[in-house]
């Protein structure tokens, strides 16, 4: 769900794994850890996020499946970011900027910046000359530069597991992704979704199985009210002995990306622009908490 997907490894001396059966559920809203910066950096992000508004608002880049699927690095480079930060990597002068929700911002600001900058170039095209492949290219940077980092630099707060644990979720969630965007394409006519559409399905998969993976087997607790909800719902089943509590969330992330899929295809053919923008944000809050997922299991 939309957050971050995960906190700090779980107290392994803490008597019970779960709530009891009858305890009531907390009243919170945001997820653990959402908290804003202080005063300083919450204006430099105000006045980033004005001057990226007046940019885009000025240049008017073309809203195209290919654009919006270009910014998929961006999404992933967010939650990667807040790996790093979570890991207590960025020095302290520049954390805030990093944490939650601000990093979200961060990002936002710097790649509505560069699509404004190329609003003049195709954007139908993945030809080094047109905008998605600056796009896709700049935020691949920022996200490369982010792996780097993690395996490079010294993470004082890292509590993953292994680099191949990751791997092995990404390759998981490509196959299941895959086969769910297979069987809704056979069903529903979503043609007009597009590369944005099966973008939408494979992030919501990975947030999905990554949570699972990390709440089950890796002993990470889920952050965000409603996905905990679901957790403990499923961890109150005769099942969770067996088969663990994340399964039901992990279901429910890819029945909805699916679900959302074929709900905007009507949207997105009467309305193009809107419709991938929107539904661009909807798989931002997926693939931001799902590779976030990734690089935290992998920073050892």
């Amino acid at each position: 769900m939309k957050g971050i997907a995960f906190e700090s490894a779980r107290d392994p001396t803490q008597s019970q794994r779960f709530r009891p059966p009858g305890h009531p559920f907390e009243t919170v809203v945001l997820p653990t850890g959402f908290a804003l910066p202080a005063l300083p950096y919450l204006a430099a992000l105000v006045v980033g996020m004005a001057v990226a508004l007046a940019a885009v608002k000025r240049r008017r880049p073309p809203v195209t499946a290919a654009t919006v699927t270009a910014l998929a690095p961006w999404m992933a480079g967010g939650g990667a970011l807040y790996a790093l930060y979570q890991a207590g990597v960025p020095p302290k002068s520049i954390a805030p900027l990093f944490g939650s929700p601000a990093v979200y911002v961060t990002t936002g600001v710097l790649a509505a910046l560069v699509w404004a900058a190329v609003a003049d170039r195709p954007a139908d095209t993945w030809e080094s000359t047109g905008a998605p492949f600056v796009l896709a290219g700049s935020g691949g940077l920022v996200l490369l530069a982010a792996v780097a980092i993690a395996a490079t630099r010294p993470t004082p707060n890292a509590v993953g597991a292994s680099p191949f644990v990751s791997v092995a979720i990404l390759l998981v969630s490509i196959g299941v992704a895959a086969a769910v965007w297979t069987g809704v394409r056979r069903r529903y006519d979503v043609h007009a979704t597009g590369t944005v559409g099966a973008l939408a399905v494979f992030a919501h998969t990975l947030d999905g199985v990554s949570t699972a993976v990390g709440y089950d087997l890796l002993g990470f607790g889920e952050q965000t009210p409603l996905s905990r909800i679901i957790i403990e719902a499923s961890a109150a089943l005769p099942t969770a002995e067996l088969i663990g509590a994340g399964w039901l969330f992990a279901l429910v992330k890819m029945g909805l990306g699916a679900l959302i899929v074929v709900l905007f295809e009507e949207y997105v053919r009467a309305e193009p622009a809107e419709g991938y923008l929107l539904l661009g944000l909807v798989t931002a809050v997926g693939l931001g908490p799902g590779a976030h997922n990734l690089l935290l299991f992998a920073i050892a």
